[in-house]
């Protein structure tokens, strides 16, 4: 089990990194090569940075399982 949440945190780690610089910032970053530069409307984000917004958390989610996994295993 410990391996398992090991190998999970790597990946997470991974792609949480490329998911946040995928995100637009001010100078329009990565995400403007997928789509993501083009506005939906004015208020709102894009498809592409709501889908970005969704698969971000998401990852967020699972990598903090998965330290909180391993925190708990190795205190035992």
């Amino acid at each position: 089990m410990q391996l398992f949440l090991q190998i999970l945190l790597v990946v997470t780690s991974v792609l949480l990194i490329i998911a946040v610089l995928l995100h637009r910032g001010r100078g329009g970053g990565l995400s403007s090569l997928f789509g993501g530069g083009m506005q939906a409307s004015l208020a709102g984000s894009s498809r592409a940075e709501s889908n970005l917004d969704k698969v971000t958390i998401g990852l967020a989610a699972v990598w903090l399982i998965a330290i909180v996994g391993l925190g708990l295993l190795l205190k035992l």
